[in-house]
């Protein structure tokens, strides 16, 4: 059983999106997705620098738009199931046909103009802390002020608060922690920080007609599979101010007996996650088109065409 997945933000990186803007009509499809959300998808998957595309507005489109791209790069494939990490869900909620390419991508520009203009507010960041014994992690973030914002398994959790609490959490780590690494974000996703984004989202996603998904859809919520569509987009507009439960997703893979997990573009984040969570299943990220053949060899022995 084959599970597709998509990274949230922070798995950006400049120029990406080149390679895959070569397969054929992917440019002009980029180019569309840009005129339809206000944003030059092309110019920031391509040209832009780190800085540029860490901008929060910037980076959840270009995210959604490189995993929506890299998976119709596949072909017709046939997943078991499918998830993403944050701002990944909308990309599995396209994956799933809960939502249509323009519509995931209409959602995340407001998404991600939304949470900019909450990131704003307070000067607050994320970072990972690795290694460690989880509870003891939790109670020493919760004496810091900090809030979880990822549980992602595999012995990561991600803090989030203002800046002056992550450098007291870089001076002062949990008992255990091999080591606290600030991520390629701007703000304090998955917190409180974040509530005035809930309101604006919600707007948005009254606007939208969701369908049912097509293929097992996990919640990064509480890993739950959640049939409905209108309950997928709910969870789409709380996410953004609730934590990430990456290891209760990784857990209903294994109930739901995955033996392949396959990451789109920007791969490796999750991949990397399940190597050390999912002991036996067969993990492939697409960082570039070349990755292709193997990924769709991998797709034909565990889910079929």
């Amino acid at each position: 059983m084959l599970v597709l997945v998509a990274p949230g933000q922070g798995a950006q990186a400049p120029g990406f999106l080149t390679p895959w803007l070569e397969l054929p009509g992917a440019a002009d499809r980029v180019a569309a997705w840009s005129d339809a959300i206000g944003l030059d998808l092309v110019h920031y998957g391509t040209q832009a620098d780190a800085d540029a595309i860490r901008d929060t507005a910037v980076a959840q489109p270009l995210l959604v738009a490189a995993g929506i791209l890299s998976a119709a790069a596949l072909g017709d494939i046939n997943p078991g199931a499918v998830a993403g990490h944050s701002v990944g869900e909308i990309t599995a909620a396209a994956f799933a046909g809960v939502l249509s390419d323009t519509a995931a991508l209409g959602l995340v520009r407001k998404r991600g103009l939304a949470m900019a203009d909450a990131a704003a507010i307070t000067e607050t960041g994320m970072s990972a802390l690795l290694g460690g014994d989880p509870e003891t992690s939790l109670a020493h973030l919760e004496k810091l002020g900090l809030t979880p914002a990822n549980i992602n398994g595999a012995g990561q959790i991600v803090a989030a608060g203002t800046l002056e609490q992550l450098a007291a959490l870089s001076e002062d780590k949990p008992e255990g922690v091999r080591k606290v690494v600030p991520l390629k974000v701007a703000g304090a996703f998955h917190t409180r920080h974040m509530a005035p984004a809930v309101e604006t989202l919600a707007k948005a996603a009254a606007e939208l007609s969701p369908a049912d998904p097509k293929v097992t859809y996990v919640s990064n919520r509480d890993g739950r599979a959640v049939a409905s569509g209108a309950e997928v987009l709910d969870r789409l507009v709380g996410q953004v101010a609730n934590p990430v439960r990456w290891d209760l997703c990784m857990e209903t893979f294994k109930e739901l007996g995955v033996t392949a997990l396959v990451e789109v573009c920007p791969g490796g984040t999750l991949t990397g996650l399940a190597k050390r969570a999912l002991p036996g299943v067969v993990t492939l990220p697409l960082k570039t088109p070349d990755d292709l053949d193997a990924a769709r060899a991998l797709i034909a022995e565990h889910a079929g065409a």
